[in-house]
């Protein structure tokens, strides 16, 4: 991010001296600024309260800046923003975080579908980053590309916890209010429904295939087509827009974005490791030369704490992968480029021949019976 020229209505945040302006959204602005006592570089998020000071509007806004804060404040990973502070100065909150220099992933989905490892690399840093989260109570409920900054060598972060949920908040959303952005909503979110972890794994099921196909899974002329979309529509099947993806990647994908959230992965650690592992499987098939790591499934497991550790070692109590695509076992066939062995199939009983056998004995001894009567 670079500061642009300026003019805000106060010089200094606390102890932070602000110097430029980096963004600007619904609620805030994002400021540049200098830590005095520490003489380091910060952004600033802040955040005007209504003047009535008594006000529910007032009470809301504040404890949902609050919220952001400590959402994000509790977590430790590199692919999520680190929060420094939080303050208060007269009527502004703010809330000092890290700078993040790079691209935010919505610009670089601008050039259209990304190339596979790009893709899914960064797919797999989201859901390792949500894991965390996730295990901590904290359900981020706005996954989308603007919310995903591109750091360093497609180092992939997570921003703006502004509507996060946490397990233990004061905080409550109103019943059927909608939430989020509506392209990459769930269908719990489209309905007004309660939401848990499940929908940021849709979300980022959403966010997967638009980075795959370079088109949206759901598209309509008006906010109601599109959110009747979200709730019953199936989006075209990747396979069908980019033939040259393995049908894992494929599979992935449509399971993360399943209707129904007990049909979905049941943990983002499960997500991120199937990914990882379609992440080496794409990069076999790649002509010679094609740089890809081959990422260890562990890899993952080692980047998390504690609580999403147990997370990943939970039996899964959602529906599992289709026996042609098994978790674990079907991978590594997959990377041993070994056939699929064919489903067994129960013996089939043929029964003509003996309708036939037991009408011939029927006729047999009815024609005795005449014969001798």
């Amino acid at each position: 991010m670079s500061a642009v020229a300026f003019n805000p209505p106060f010089t200094h945040l606390g102890r932070y001296r602000v110097v430029g302006e980096l963004g600007r959204g619904a609620m805030g602005v994002v400021y540049l600024a200098e830590d005095e006592s520490l003489q380091r570089q910060v952004a600033v998020k802040t955040m005007l309260l209504p003047e009535e000071e008594n006000s529910a509007e007032r009470r809301n806004l504040e404890a949902r800046f609050i919220q952001e804060a400590k959402a994000a404040g509790g977590l430790n990973h590199p692919g999520i923003i680190t929060i420094h502070d939080l303050g208060r100065e007269g009527d502004w909150l703010y809330i000092a975080m890290e700078v993040l220099e790079g691209t935010e992933l919505k610009d670089r989905m601008l050039a259209g579908p990304m190339p596979l490892d790009e893709a899914l690399d960064i797919a797999t840093q989201v859901a390792s980053a949500l894991a965390v989260a996730h295990a901590r109570g904290v359900v981020h409920r706005d996954i989308k590309p603007g919310n995903i900054m591109l750091v360093g060598e497609r180092h992939a972060k997570i921003m703006d916890f502004g509507i996060a949920r946490m397990k233990s908040s004061n905080v409550r959303t109103q019943s059927g209010t909608m939430m989020g952005s509506p392209k990459y909503m769930s269908p719990e979110q489209v309905g007004g429904h309660p939401v848990d972890h499940r929908s940021d794994i849709f979300s980022l099921g959403v966010l997967l295939y638009e980075m795959v196909s370079g088109q949206p899974a759901f598209s309509a002329g008006n906010l109601g087509e599109l959110l009747n979309a979200i709730m019953r529509a199936a989006p075209v099947p990747l396979a069908e827009l980019r033939p040259d993806i393995p049908a894992s990647i494929d599979t992935v994908v449509a399971r993360a974005m399943q209707k129904n959230p007990g049909a979905r992965y049941q943990d983002a650690a499960e997500m991120a490791r199937d990914l990882a592992q379609c992440r080496a499987v794409a990069g076999r098939g790649r002509p010679s030369g094609f740089v890809s790591s081959q990422v260890n499934p562990d890899f993952f497991a080692s980047t998390l704490s504690a609580d999403a550790t147990q997370l990943i070692e939970r039996p899964p109590e959602g529906l599992g992968l289709s026996p042609l695509f098994d978790s674990t076992a079907g991978f590594q066939r997959l990377l041993r480029a070994e056939p699929e062995p064919p489903p067994a199939r129960p013996p089939r009983v043929r029964l003509g021949w003996l309708v036939w056998a037991f009408a011939y004995l029927v006729a047999g001894v009815g024609a005795i019976a005449v014969a001798f009567g």
